[in-house]
């Protein structure tokens, strides 16, 4: 009876009436300053009449009220499908690049599971919108969440950040990592960008604050060398630039990031696109973000006055 008064009440209320909850209140207030206050709740949220809000709507009315309002594991393949409906080219692009990666392909990996095995802090990047613990997390990476993505919109975009429709900005506000011991997002402005050291030397530094969300996955190891850990900071003859320099935001693809920055032949007559680094060839010896001038030329780097074409004559 309790459930029919409430779903007559909220059609009534022409879907308004759940933002009267006192439990939806943060939420709400935050929506309606964010960059999407003009799409319907419900558009993203489903409808009273979806099985999912009618269990809430039965949990509001049994009085166990949860302090703060958390997304849901099965809520977010929903969520997902409605940020498809209107970024279709970025939800594309990120179908097409590495962090559509499935639960399968991460957490059930032979190889890499012999040679790291799969521990809790895993879920912290792959997979952190999963509700339970990566036991459960690769029980179900061989069943129903074989094919699903791992990591998605939610991990990088927090929806109801704080913004004006229609503003471009170089930072979008909805940038935000999702924090998974909080269950929520921190807003990437919010985010440091580490100082990160080469030996005893400081590393010179990108002012992008938009790598900071990058930061939190691609982490060095405590004493934040470059190179330890999963860090990729860029030093050598690319040092100074920030991931989004290369790096695509969506796709992540770099392929057509030298000509942003190269004229197409270097200072030693070379295709830079065609050099022994891992840009070219992924087994090279030479990371495309750590190589630098000696690497190529005996342990020395080329003087800056050279010729394209000519052969650079090289000093210590």
């Amino acid at each position: 009876m309790k459930l029919a008064l409430m779903l007559a009440f909220v059609v009534s209320g022409n879907g308004d009436s759940c933002l009267r909850c006192h439990e939806m209140s943060a939420s709400v207030r935050a929506f309606r300053a964010s960059t999407h206050r003009s799409v319907a709740c419900e558009t993203c949220h489903g409808g009273i009449f979806q099985a999912a809000n009618v269990r809430k709507a039965m949990t509001h009315l049994s009085g166990e009220v949860p302090e703060q309002i958390r997304i849901r594991h099965s809520d977010v393949a929903r969520l997902v499908d409605a940020c498809r409906g209107c970024h279709q080219q970025q939800f594309a692009d990120w179908r097409s690049g590495p962090h559509a990666s499935t639960y399968k392909r991460i957490l059930l990996d032979p190889k890499h599971n012999a040679k790291t095995p799969v521990r809790e802090d895993c879920l912290r990047c792959h997979g952190m919108l999963f509700d339970g613990n990566v036991s459960q997390a690769q029980a179900r990476a061989g069943s129903d969440l074989a094919n699903a993505p791992a990591i998605l919109c939610l991990a990088c975009h927090s929806m109801h950040a704080r913004g004006e429709p229609g503003k471009k900005t170089r930072m979008r506000p909805s940038l935000a990592l999702w924090d998974r011991r909080d269950a929520s997002h921190i807003g990437a402005a919010l985010l440091p960008v580490p100082v990160m050291m080469q030996g005893d030397r400081p590393v010179r530094m990108s002012p992008d604050p938009r790598q900071a969300l990058c930061f939190q996955c691609h982490a060095a190891t405590a004493a934040l060398q470059v190179a330890s850990g999963d860090d990729r900071t860029p030093v050598g003859v690319h040092e100074g630039l920030g991931c989004l320099a290369c790096h695509q935001g969506h796709t992540q693809n770099a392929a057509a990031s030298c000509a942003n920055c190269h004229p197409r032949l270097s200072n030693c007559g070379l295709d830079v696109e065609k050099m022994d680094t891992t840009f070219a060839n992924h087994k090279s010896r030479h990371n495309i973000h750590f190589v630098a001038c000696g690497d190529c030329h005996g342990g020395k780097r080329p003087m800056k006055s050279v010729t394209a074409g000519i052969a650079p004559r090289l000093t210590r």
